[in-house]
């Protein structure tokens, strides 16, 4: 091509330069030597080929990487927890950064309830050492057994209760308080390994849940009540109840 330019005479030594050095540039320039890149904004989520990549994978607290203030309740770390999963489940680190930060708030919180739960065990202990000598004495015949044998108790006597109501019309309570005050001996044996005092608790709670019985029962309105229902059989409810706080906080 230089030689083609350099025999026409009608081209300037100016313009051939021009041409040349033009050349040159062209041959220098490839396409792969553009490095565009687009505008960045600091908002914008990081992308890792197609995944997106959760931006706050490095945050040290778990309330900052989850996007939650640090008054927020069980609910809303649930529903942070759940959205960003959701967000970011393709990608590995981000929903192990995730889960650790939600993990790290779930133990907090079971750590602040077990305390708060110490510290009012610690208050009523306290509350109970500080008690009258008569209360301190009367407190120490009274436990509570775990909550499925207090339902099991209760059950038990409520049964009893609806079979004595269902039969105040054809017959007293007397069957239905023999079999109470038997089951009552029973629970207070196998919980004393005494006999003996089995039996006098029992019989306690029975007498005193009938005088009690024989005070309240009176003092119900008559239109509260059922024409089969006697004074016999509430009084019986009544001793139920006690029977049933005997054999089950008493030790």
């Amino acid at each position: 091509m230089a030689a083609n330019l350099l025999s026409n005479p009608i081209i300037s030594p100016s313009f051939l330069v021009h041409q040349l050095s033009a050349q040159g540039k062209s041959k220098r320039i490839t396409p792969c030597s553009f490095n565009f890149r687009g505008p960045k904004c600091a908002v914008d989520t990081p992308y890792e080929g197609n995944i997106s990549k959760f931006p706050r994978v490095n945050v040290w607290d778990p309330y900052k990487r989850l996007g939650i203030t640090t008054d927020a309740s069980e609910e809303e770390v649930w529903s942070a927890r759940n959205f960003l999963l959701s967000q970011y489940a393709g990608h590995e680190r981000s929903a192990e950064s995730i889960e650790a930060a939600f993990e790290k708030l779930l133990m907090s919180s079971f750590r602040n309830r077990k305390k708060t739960k110490i510290n009012l065990k610690t208050r009523l202990k306290k509350k109970v050492e500080e008690s009258p000598p008569w209360v301190k004495n009367l407190l120490s015949f009274v436990e509570v057994p775990p909550t499925v044998i207090i339902l099991r108790r209760l059950f038990l006597f409520a049964f009893m209760a609806c079979w004595s109501v269902m039969n105040s019309s054809e017959a007293g309570p007397a069957f239905q308080v023999a079999l109470s005050l038997a089951a009552c001996i029973y629970f207070l044996n196998d919980k004393t390994k005494s006999l003996p005092r089995a039996a006098i608790i029992g019989f306690g709670a029975l007498v005193v849940g009938w005088i009690c019985g024989s005070f309240l029962v009176p003092l119900i309105p008559s239109f509260l009540l059922q024409p089969t229902w006697t004074l016999e059989l509430l009084t019986s409810l009544v001793a139920y109840a006690f029977m049933f706080l005997g054999c089950t906080f008493l030790k």
